[in-house]
């Protein structure tokens, strides 16, 4: 058996000139794929409620989409993979990768104008579908490339001297894939992550969580989110098993615990808002997720009553805030939590995963003293790629270090306000774009979110400001009349941080991947504005 083949079964391994399971040489991401394939080929990688994939079908199905965009000329460039969420889509992933192009993934919940202007940013020369989205494929104008579809191309024969010689001249600086993010002009931002950044991330992520083979992951968010790759990475690296969770239960709390419990999910790694769901939800009185030994959170600040109904409900599992941004590849700060917390007190963000550095910079680029905030930068090789065919925005937070005046160096400015605590550890303050100037003071609206939630008998609150009328609009949803919220609110913030509009809704809306949607919320304000 020579340095590129390993046969096992009835399949065959392929690999590049670099040694099998040399990490210190790893340089691509299927890297993971190879050496877990080797260990685990009839165990469960990718499912969902109704079917499952195992790594050596995984494996082999790659090769083949792999090889069959190779064959048809495809190169070192975007492939659209428009499916729904399903494993056969993360299969379609990686066989992208395989041809040494990056894939993008979108599915049939986008807004059909967002992938309009994603195909815009791309000009893609191919996509991937299935039998759902395949006929949706012609509404959209402006693409005019090739269509393939994944039953026909997932069976592909598979060209082992083309994988070869692709792995061959492949660096780890490569990409891997580009996510679209929401810009601040409303036009998406397509950021791309190369293969050394995503090695660096799943190596931390994987060490920080503890996963290994036993472990059982169950997916939240869309697959088009950098959000996934926390437990898709996991499952390549480690031999972990992900379930894919139907969107539907996010609806049913009860429902949602009894299918962690089917799958004996053992490892979550989710958005606050899909914890608090089920928390504020009063679930635990009738089923609690008894599997679980590590819950991961992130992307918005735990309500500690929220959060102490979990550590209740659950006193043996480990609590993990995960904190990082999408163009440093995902996550990028952690913190165990290892003491009690008291309402009001916000859960650190900790400390930042290995091979990356987190700098705190003032208005005048210097580091605060303890204890001051600061805009939190990244620097390290878990930066990505910037904004594909976006120069200009690349350029606004991709920046050269102003502590380092001797070469170059990048660091990412995330827009994020955050400090050291007395303990050095770093907690997360709020946004840039969430600090107001109202009646003359600086008010942060994240510090009013967290006295509304304080409150007995509210499930989920979020602040926006009325620029245009000066006013501080709440949004909350709970058992409690507004008026009541407010007298309590007057007993514990000044006068300037009082709310002056206050609306309860029924259910917070979320955006696709689970965050409190403010844009909604704003348009929801404006409509009751022109109502009144």
């Amino acid at each position: 058996m020579n340095g590129r083949e390993a046969g096992k079964g009835n399949f065959l391994l392929f690999y590049g000139p670099d040694a099998l399971g040399d990490k210190k040489m790893q340089r691509n991401i299927l890297e993971y794929l190879e050496n877990t394939v080797q260990k685990y080929p009839q165990k469960t990688a990718f499912a969902n409620d109704k079917m499952g994939m195992t790594f050596q079908e995984v494996y082999q199905v790659s090769r083949s989409i792999g090889s069959c965009l190779y064959e048809k000329g495809y190169e070192k460039e975007p492939v659209v993979i428009y499916m729904h969420k399903h494993p056969h889509m993360i299969a379609a992933f990686w066989g992208t990768v395989y041809s040494s192009c990056f894939y993008v993934p979108i599915d049939e919940e986008m807004p059909k104008f967002r992938i309009e202007l994603i195909f815009q940013n791309l000009k893609p020369r191919v996509v991937i579908c299935d039998e759902m989205t395949r006929g949706q494929i012609g509404e959209f104008e402006d693409f005019t490339g090739e269509v393939l579809l994944y039953d026909e191309i997932a069976g592909y024969p598979v060209n082992e001297k083309a994988l070869s010689d692709i792995r061959r001249r492949a660096i780890d600086t490569d990409p891997v894939y580009i996510v679209f993010t929401s810009g601040s002009t409303g036009i998406p931002k397509g950021v791309a992550a190369c293969h050394r950044s995503v090695i660096d991330y799943v190596e931390s992520l994987t060490e920080v969580l503890g996963v290994n083979e036993d472990s059982v992951l169950a997916n939240q968010t869309p697959l088009y989110f950098d959000a996934c790759l926390k437990e898709l990475f996991s499952s390549l690296k480690c031999g972990a098993t992900t379930y894919l969770v139907p969107k539907a239960l996010f609806m049913f709390p009860i429902k949602l615990v009894e299918f962690l419990n089917e799958y004996k999910i053992n490892t979550v790694c989710w958005v606050v808002s899909a914890l608090t769901m089920i928390s504020s939800m009063k679930t635990f009185d009738k089923v609690v997720p008894k599997y679980l030994h590590t819950v991961a959170f992130g992307s918005e600040v735990f309500p500690i009553k929220q959060f102490n109904l979990w550590r209740k409900a659950l006193p043996k599992a480990r609590f993990i805030n995960l904190y990082g941004p999408t163009e440093a590849t995902g996550m990028s700060c952690y913190y165990e939590v290892d003491r009690e917390f008291q309402e009001g007190e916000p859960i650190p963000i900790g400390r930042p995963f290995k091979n990356t550095d987190i700098i705190l910079l003032d208005e005048n680029n210097q580091v605060p003293k303890q204890g001051e905030p600061g805009e939190m930068c990244i620097r390290g090789t878990a930066l990505t790629l910037g904004y594909y065919n976006n120069q200009e925005k690349t350029d606004e937070v991709f920046v050269q270090n102003p502590l380092n005046h001797s070469y170059h160096e990048w660091i990412y400015r995330t827009g994020d306000i955050g400090k050291l605590n007395e303990r050095g550890e770093l907690v997360f303050i709020s946004r840039k774009d969430f600090q107001i100037k109202h009646m003359g003071h600086r008010i942060e609206l994240g510090e009013i979110e967290v006295h509304v939630n304080m409150i007995e008998g509210i499930g989920s609150a979020c602040c926006i400001y009325d620029k245009e009328k000066e006013k501080i609009v709440l949004f909350y949803v709970g058992d409690i009349e507004s008026g009541e919220l407010i007298t309590q609110l007057k007993k514990k913030l000044p006068r300037y941080m009082i709310p002056n509009h206050v609306y309860a809704l029924e259910q917070m809306p979320l955006t696709a991947n689970g965050k409190i949607d403010r844009n909604r919320l704003k348009q929801i304000s404006e409509e009751k504005k022109r109502r009144k």
